[in-house]
């Protein structure tokens, strides 16, 4: 019975200690702009395919390794950034017929759940672009292993992916998909900085 006593003693002492090494598990994560952008591809004339890319990206991501469902991901991205390439293509894409960003300079992605998945995550989120929101699921790979780089903060890379419907946020909506299709596969790079 004493030993008994003597253990509950022992924990009630320990609960204090508990809650701050539990919280010494979730770090707070920026963007590197110079590394991290979201690269695009669409098909043209239902021939070919036009890439490109977005950019900068800015925001936080707040891993917690302790439970990973805990995880948050809240980012902006610079839509003004967008390059395809071909100067003519990018006047029209930032005009109102496209992305209009006059109005709507930048897209933000909101996390609602993190869960692993097979060789990284499954981000399920909200995609607002153009004042619309919608769901969005992100297939995560990563993270690798941290590495030190400049400044010797810790480094770690995501790569992710995800398919949207371009009719789903009225981008291009006066463009049949036979012009230009509707399906846009994206993938996302990005370096994180632990802060």
């Amino acid at each position: 019975m004493k030993r008994l006593a003597l253990l509950g003693g022992l924990l009630a002492l320990a609960a204090p200690l508990a809650a701050p090494l539990a919280l010494a598990q979730t770090s707070t994560w920026t963007p590197n702009p110079a590394h991290s952008d979201v690269n695009f591809s669409i098909l043209h004339l239902s021939l070919s395919k036009v890439r490109g890319h977005f950019g900068p990206i800015s925001g936080k991501v707040i891993l917690d390794t302790a439970d990973i469902a805990k995880s948050t991901v809240d980012v902006t991205v610079d839509v003004t950034g967008v390059n395809t390439g071909s100067s003519l293509r990018d006047d029209v894409l930032r005009s109102p017929s496209f992305f209009d960003l006059a109005r709507f300079p930048t897209a933000t992605f909101a996390s609602t759940s993190v869960a692993p998945a097979p060789g990284g995550l499954t981000v399920t989120g909200n995609l607002t672009l153009l004042g619309v929101t919608r769901p969005v699921v992100l297939h995560v790979k990563g993270p690798i292993d941290p590495a030190t780089h400049t400044g010797r903060k810790a480094h770690e890379e995501f790569s992710a992916s995800a398919v949207l419907n371009r009719s789903d946020f009225g981008v291009g909506a006066g463009y049949p998909d036979k012009i230009v299709g509707d399906q846009v596969d994206l993938t996302i790079d990005m370096d994180l900085v632990k802060q």
